[in-house]
């Protein structure tokens, strides 16, 4: 049994003087305030207090990552298998991204992209070498790549393909999930990112995940610019297609002379047992988008990646970013990519992810009812439970580590 460490740590007071027109001038000495021991209960009160109410977070505080594991404010530690949504893929802290980050922030940081900076280019090269593409426009966020990927298209379609201006569409697969700015919900196919936020963006349309019959059927329209979609959906629920259906994508979108767009921001850099997810089939998209583990979890960054037929369509000034392709988040993004290779990790998920599976799959199937997935993104599907059954995590205790259970 771990031992339940009380956390000391005094809370940020705004202490403010005051006057009164019956008072003199002398100053008043702020009250103290009686302050409480830094717990779970607390940190659940203030953000329910001060913060959004944007999210539903799982009971859990924490308070330090490192590598898999994460450790609570008192200072239980659990094994992550959420990974921040693959975002730290790398583990939490590795040491080499650190070290970047924190190397890079004595020297240089943010220039904006007014000036030239010494890191962006090389990490350009970096990236556009290892994905074999010829370009590389840097953003933040992986909502951001999205945003790009779809402004990279319809310029495209403007520019090249001879689209009559403002009609060109983009075909998303229902299920998809990319972000909740505007574009992304106008996308979305759940209730709960798009009900009350309309009207939404036109030119976006909807067909079946892993349908290809669908897919061609859609492509007739000639006004269709690009087909974006992920490799794997994610927030669907590791949804993975039939193999052979991003063969038949890749296929029908050059056929018709559409783009296509491989969301990879989740399932990309090692994740599914390969650098990138639609490399289980081999397939070149026209546009792919990275992000979440681009930076190990220390920075935001994303990427979009094409060649030059379709990123020369966008001229100075017309796309871009204050922080996009700062020298940190450069700095960091080169680090991350360098772990995942030096570190095999495609290899590792590979290897792993055949085990979890393997070995989820002699669960008994009154309570685990089927496993999917490739590589370390998978999805456990548990026997339907009712009433007081169902509890939103689920926390065995084995010695002194929790496993922490995010179940749907």
């Amino acid at each position: 049994m771990l031992s339940k460490l009380t956390r000391c740590q005094p809370l940020a007071v705004l202490c403010r003087g005051f006057h009164s027109s019956l008072s003199s001038a002398t100053s008043v000495a702020p009250k103290k305030t009686l302050q409480r021991p830094l717990s779970s209960e607390l940190i659940f009160e203030r953000e329910a207090k001060y913060g959004a109410h944007n999210y539903h977070p799982l009971p859990v505080a924490l308070e330090r990552g490192k590598g898999v594991y994460v450790w609570d404010v008192e200072g239980r530690k659990y094994f992550d298998f959420l990974s921040a949504y693959s975002a730290v893929n790398q583990g939490h802290c590795h040491p080499k991204i650190v070290d970047a980050l924190k190397s890079q922030s004595e020297k240089l940081t943010l220039t904006s992209r007014a000036f030239y900076n010494d890191v962006l280019g090389e990490y350009e090269e970096l990236v556009t070498k290892m994905f074999n593409y010829n370009k590389v426009l840097p953003m933040n966020t992986g909502v951001e790549a999205g945003e790009t990927a779809c402004k990279l298209a319809r310029k495209w379609a403007y520019t090249v393909k001879g689209i009559p201006k403002y009609k060109a569409k983009i075909i998303f697969a229902a299920g998809n999930f990319w972000g909740r700015t505007m574009s992304a919900i106008s996308s979305s196919t759940d209730p709960s990112s798009y009900d009350g936020f309309g009207p939404f963006m036109p030119g976006f349309e909807l067909i079946p995940y892993n349908d290809l019959p669908a897919l061609e059927r859609a492509l007739q329209d000639p006004n269709v610019a690009a087909f974006m979609v992920e490799p794997i959906q994610g927030e669907a629920g590791v949804i993975v297609p039939d193999k052979g259906y991003l063969t038949g994508v890749r296929d029908l979108c050059t056929k018709h002379n559409v783009l296509f767009i491989a969301d990879e921001i989740q399932t990309g850099l090692a994740r599914t047992g390969k650098m990138l997810a639609v490399d289980h089939e081999n397939v070149r998209p026209d546009i792919i988008l990275l992000g979440k583990a681009l930076s190990g979890g220390l920075y935001p960054v994303s990427a979009v990646l094409c060649d030059d037929e379709v990123m020369l369509t966008i001229k100075p000034g017309e796309h871009g970013s204050t922080y996009g392709g700062n020298p940190l988040a450069c700095r960091v993004a080169m680090a991350a990519l360098e772990v995942i290779e030096e570190e095999n990790l495609a290899k590792n998920a590979e290897i792993m992810g055949n085990l979890l599976r393997s070995e989820l799959m002699k669960t008994p199937s009154n309570i685990v009812t089927a496993v999917r997935g490739k590589g370390l993104l998978n999805a456990i599907v548990i026997r339907e439970t009712k009433g007081e059954e169902i509890k939103p995590t689920a926390q065995t205790q084995h010695g002194e580590v929790f496993f922490n259970f995010n179940c749907r």
